[in-house]
Order: structure tokens, then sequence, then C-alpha cells
């Protein structure tokens, strides 16, 4: 490989940038012609005009050209034109791949979307399978300009086969701000799960630092684009599992060219009721435990009351009866078919007519489908709908359950015993749906008792991130949401730090009714330097056993500092010099500690005159020092990492696993250097 960095008239760096400059002015003519078309003689009515004026300012919104991110990153020369039959003679194209399409006046590409399917090779291709490429080149960028390239001659066997100087050197690049885009750097293993097809759903299993989360991002922007008219129309979303870690990743599609993706929290998707309260551990397990769905259809289906009175339908001078018996037959009937409660009672009055109507027919009569209608509105029929299958509010039913011990007993009835009962239900009774003390447990009760009642909205994609922490009913509440769509899964079993936490992603796969789905693991780690995964992965066969540790590619010596403070007094001082030496470097620092050191902590630094943020705060040159509770560490990532007092971190939690599970969290979230600060012992499994 040849890495070129100084520009000389006859050098290609001039050529290049001639490119790229070109590229700029042909995206910015692109943008100009959008802007200039006038839509008010193409369209019939305003309703069209509103609509057309929205879709060609989301088209004017996605030309535009971002200053610090570069047009194109890497150029493909293949042997052969693409897709032609191989002539003789019949010359290779060369194409730009970049994060848009671009073209010139005359509409030919200048920039090739990294998505369309000639640009594959460049994440595929390789020595052993050339994919007819014979050059591939990557462009080293700094701020927006171009500075660097590196060729790579694939179908040269001389040459010999390394890692990529520009890839490590972006991989590696301090990180100020959100969360980036990894389009240039995708690595194979990570591109087929990004473009794996829409239909199937695909896990990731990954340990930090291993790209999954920008792998699911870059998946989603994939699918935009091969399906754009289908999940146009049925929606993408992705769930964080915080506020702060989606506003850190929220900048990723945008830069990719995606401005349509909604991001939720699963709380955010189960807001039926107001959260106020808070579970124990005990109870927040039974209630997030797969079994409460059986007991919600039980207490659901419990109010449809067989009928004991015949309806008699009064029409001008004629009575119309329908006795018991047959009223049953009709109730028990739509029971059987195990439908929607909501649905199966809209089907009643018609079902309750059509009876009628078949003894008009007897009759002598003809009755037609407006006859039908007006039988089903009727009076004594709305009356009989009401007392055999009334409606249900799906936040008083779970009120009541929580709230009375004979209801929950009465439908919890071997399926939850009767200790199990007991801890889940409230000390006092909540008097309404709006005072009572929710927890987020009870939430995802509502969510599964509404969609009992009537069929959750389900999306084209939902992308679910940090998903090991959910319980199986958080993931049903997802699943709903996904039932004709697919699904991208991420996460990391090691780093499952709710006591519920998912044991194996067969049995959440199965909750979420995606058993199908293919899980793929991720174990080549490009962001957490070799010494700092080695540490933490100490701590793998205590937290997750049978899982591989990450093999990490970068290699810093020097990354890991461990330092003793003999007196418990200096331990905030011994933090705040580790944070000042930090802040000589360049990039983001965070200082994680237990919740319970946060206070302290925060204390000694304003003392000091150090300004820090929150996490999910951007960073800027100025303020670069975030204070992060161990909590909320999951899925951040910092340039330098000081950890406070680990075996603090191990206590804040309700038991040992999930306390070494939290400090798995904290020990891996350093791009370049961790040191960790500790006046108590450390835990053994780091001894």
């Amino acid at each position: 490989m040849h890495a070129h960095a100084v520009p000389d008239p006859a050098d290609p760096l001039a050529r290049e940038r001639g490119h790229l400059a070109a590229s700029r002015s042909a995206l910015r003519a692109m943008r100009e012609d959008a802007e200039s078309l006038d839509i008010r003689d193409v369209t019939a009515n305003w309703v069209n005009a509103a609509v057309l004026e929205r879709q060609l300012d989301e088209r004017i919104k996605s030309l535009a050209d971002l200053a610090h991110t570069p047009l194109f990153f890497g150029r493909l020369d293949y042997l052969h034109a693409p897709g032609a039959e191989r002539a003789e003679g019949a010359d290779g194209e060369q194409f730009y791949i970049g994060r848009r399409h671009v073209h010139d006046a005359d509409g030919d590409p200048m920039v090739i979307d990294w998505r369309a399917p000639v640009s594959q090779p460049f994440y595929r291709a390789s020595k052993k399978d050339p994919m007819d490429i014979a050059l591939r080149r990557r462009f080293g960028y700094t701020g927006g300009e171009l500075t660097a390239y590196e060729d790579e001659h694939l179908s040269d066997a001389t040459e010999d086969e390394r890692t990529s100087k520009l890839l490590q050197q972006e991989i590696e690049r301090p990180r100020v701000g959100p969360m980036r885009d990894i389009v240039a750097t995708i690595q194979p293993e990570q591109d087929e799960i990004v473009r794996s097809g829409l239909g199937g759903s695909v896990c990731v299993q990954g340990g930090p630092g291993t790209g999954k989360t920008a792998v699911g991002l870059h998946r989603v922007a994939y699918l935009l684009y091969a399906h754009r008219e289908r999940l146009a129309r049925t929606g993408t979303l992705v769930i964080g599992p915080n506020a702060s870690f989606l506003h850190y990743i929220e900048q990723v599609l945008p830069a990719l060219g995606e401005l349509e993706v909604k991001q939720a929290t699963v709380g955010d998707l189960v807001a039926h009721v107001e959260v106020r309260g808070a579970d124990e551990a005990p109870a927040a397990l039974v209630k997030g435990d797969a079994r409460m769905a059986r007991v919600l259809r039980n207490a659901v289906r419990s109010h449809v009351t067989m009928p004991t009175e015949p309806v008699v339908v009064v029409r001008g001078s004629r009575r119309w009866r329908i006795p018991a018996y047959e009223l049953e037959e009709i109730a028990a009937e739509l029971l059987a078919r195990d439908i929607r409660y909501g649905a199966a009672r809209d089907a009643l009055p018609q079902r309750i007519a059509h009876a009628v109507l078949v003894r008009m027919e007897e009759a002598g009569e003809a009755p037609d489908d407006r006859v039908q209608d007006a039988v089903a509105r009727n009076t004594a029929v709305k009356a009989a709908v009401k007392a055999v299958w009334p409606p249900v509010d799906p936040a008083k039913l779970v009120l009541r359950l929580l709230g009375d011990a004979d209801f929950l007993a009465a439908h919890a009835e071997g399926i939850l015993d009767e200790e199990e009962q007991r801890t889940i239900l409230w000390a006092k009774p909540a008097r309404s749906v709006k005072s009572a003390p929710w927890s987020a447990a009870d939430a995802v009760l509502v969510d599964e008792a509404a969609d009992l009642v009537s069929r959750t909205h389900s999306l084209g994609h939902v992308v679910l991130d940090e998903a090991q922490d959910l319980s199986p009913m958080q993931y049903r509440a997802v699943g709903r949401r996904c039932t004709t769509g697919s699904a991208t899964v991420l996460g990391d079993l090691a780093q499952g730090t709710t006591p519920w936490a998912t044991r194996s992603w067969a049995e959440a796969l199965g909750h979420l009714g995606k058993g199908d789905a293919v899980v793929e693991e991720l174990t080549a780690g490009f962001r957490v330097p070799r010494e700092v995964i080695a540490y933490a992965s100490r701590l793998l066969p205590d937290i997750a056993p049978g899982l591989a540790a990450v093999a990490s590619v970068r290699e810093s010596p020097g990354s890991l500092d461990v330092r003793r403070v003999a007196d418990a007094g200096e331990l905030d001082a011994a933090c705040l010099a580790a944070c000042e030496e930090s802040l000589r470097q360049e990039g983001s620092i965070g200082l994680i500690a237990a919740d319970a050191r946060v206070p302290a902590l925060a204390g000694a630094l304003a003392a000091a005159g150090i300004t820090c943020l929150s996490p999910g705060e951007e960073t800027t040159p100025d303020t670069r020092l975030t204070l992060v509770p161990a909590s909320l560490a999951k899925g951040l990532e910092y340039d330098y990492v000081v950890l406070d007092e680990p075996a603090a971190v191990v206590d804040g939690e309700p038991d040992e696993r999930t306390g070494l599970r939290r400090l798995y969290v904290a020990l891996t979230r350093a791009v370049s250097g961790l040191v960790v600060v500790h006046s108590a012992a450390l835990p053994d499994q780091l001894g």
C-alpha cells in the first residue's frame, strides 16, 4: 500500500481534489434545480400541492452538502464494466463511493450511493475474492479537506494484504460531539448484516466496540434505500434504552441521507398511563414475566357473561325472538375464534342481526343489508351486547388486577403462585387510573391489555438496541409493533444490567415473536483497546459463561492504568487528577462512577472549577468532560474514561452478577485510554 500526503501538480491527489470540487458543485446544481421547481403548474388542487411541496422540501434537505461530512470516501476501479458481458477489451469503469448519489448536468454519476449494488465490493472485495475490482482506493480527510489516499491492487497477487492505515486512523479518530456514522469503515462481516434482506429478522450479539449499534443504523439506511416505497408506507422505528442514548445516535441517519426514521424508548411506546412509581426488583421480575400475558388474557375474557335472557326485536308490527341458547352459541363461537376482544364486541351485534334476518327470510320477507344494519343498531340488540360483552378499559383492568387480591387470584390461578401474587399487589388499592402509582412494568401490562382489546399498529421495520435489558413482557410490547414487519435486534448478553436481563437470544426472540431470526455474532472489536478489553473480559466467566471475549484489533500499549488510593478521603482528589491528565489529550472524557458517588464528584469538580456535562449533552471543544452515573453509561463511549471505585459500582446493584455486569459496561466505554481509581479492594475477578 502507498499512502501519499504531499500534493504535487503531477500528483493524483490534485485530480481527486478536482473530482471532489466538481462533485460538490454538481450537488449544489442538483439542489438549485430542486429549489427552482415550480409546482403550481402541475398540481390540480391544494392537497396535491401540499404533498408535493413536502416531498420537495425533503428532497432539498437531503441534498444538503454537510461541510464536515466528505461526499465520497472511496473509489472502485472495475476490471470490466459491471453487468456488461465481459467482451474482449471492454474497459472497466471507475466509481466514487459516497454517502449519497450525485450526478452531473448530463445525468452521469459523479458519486455512487454506498448502498447501491455497484458499491458492495468496496466493503466485501478481498485478495481471495476480488469481485472484478482492479483497484480499491480509500480517501483520508482532515476537516472537510481531502488530504490522503491509499490504494489496494486486489487483482495483483504479488501485493500483500495488510490492514489499511487510513481505516485504522478513521476508526481511532478522537470523538467530540455525537456518534458518527461508520459508512467509510464498515467491515465485511458487518456489511453482510447491513445488507441482509428486509424479509428476515436479524439478531446481532456483539461485545463492546464491535460496532453493533452502527451496524443496526446502517442496516436501516440500507433497507430504506432498497425498499423505499414499502417502508415509506409502513414506517421505521429505532428503539434505544434511554433519551441520552437516542440523542447520542440521532445524527447518524441524517448523515447517511435518511431523515424519516422515528426514535423512541420502550417507555415512550407504552405511555398509556403516567409512570410515577417504581417497583422493587421482585415485583418487577414477576410483572415482566411472560406468564403475565396469560393472566391478562384470562382477566379480559372474564368480562364475557353468557346470556340467560332471549333478545326480542320489534320491527313494525312483528316481533323477532332469538332464544338465550342461540345467543350463547354465538358468543361461544366468537370466544373460540380467539380474535381481539374489541373486534369480537364489534362483530356481536351483526351476528345477532344475522340470526334475526334468517328468521325474517324463513317468514317470507326479503330483507337487505340495510335492514341488517338497522337491526344491529336496535336498542334490544345493543342492550344484549352490553350485558354479554361489555367494553373493557385496559388501564382500569390492570388497576383492578393490581389492587384486588380476589380478582387477581381468580385469573392467576395455576399461573402465578400465592407468593408471586402477593409480590405484585399494591400495598393499598389506587382509587383511579389518574391517581395510581404506575411503574414502568405496569405501563407494559396496560399495553398488553390494550393489545388484547384492539390490535397494536405494526411497522415495517424496528431496530431494538441494547435489547439484553428487556423483560419478556417488554419484548412482547416491541414485537407487537412489528408483527407484519421485520426487526434488527442488537445487544450483548454480558451487558445485561437488569435483574430480568436476557439469558439467551433464542428465548428473547421467542418473546418478540421472531423465533426464526438469524443470530449473528460480531467478535472483532474496533473501538476498545486490546489491553482494556482483556482486563474487562476477566469478568466474562462470571457474568456470561460461554460468551466469546472480543478480540480487539487496536493495540495501544499503556491504555490501561489502575491506581490504588491508600486513604478513602483522597479518592475524589485522585479522580480529579486523572481527569485533568486526560483533558490534556485530544477528545472526549467520561468520568464514570456509581450513581451514589455522583453528587460528591460533581461537588469536587465544581470546587476545582472544572465544568462537566450530563450524559447525552453534546461535548464542545471547551467542555469535553461528562460526569456519567454508571446506570446511564451503556451504549455511550469516550476517548478517555476515568472509572471511580469499581467496588461501589458493583455494590450499587441488587445482586453481584448484575453488579459485575454493570462494571463490565463501565470498563468498556473507553476508546483510547482507561484509568481505574480505587481505595476499596477490587472485585476478585479483576485481581
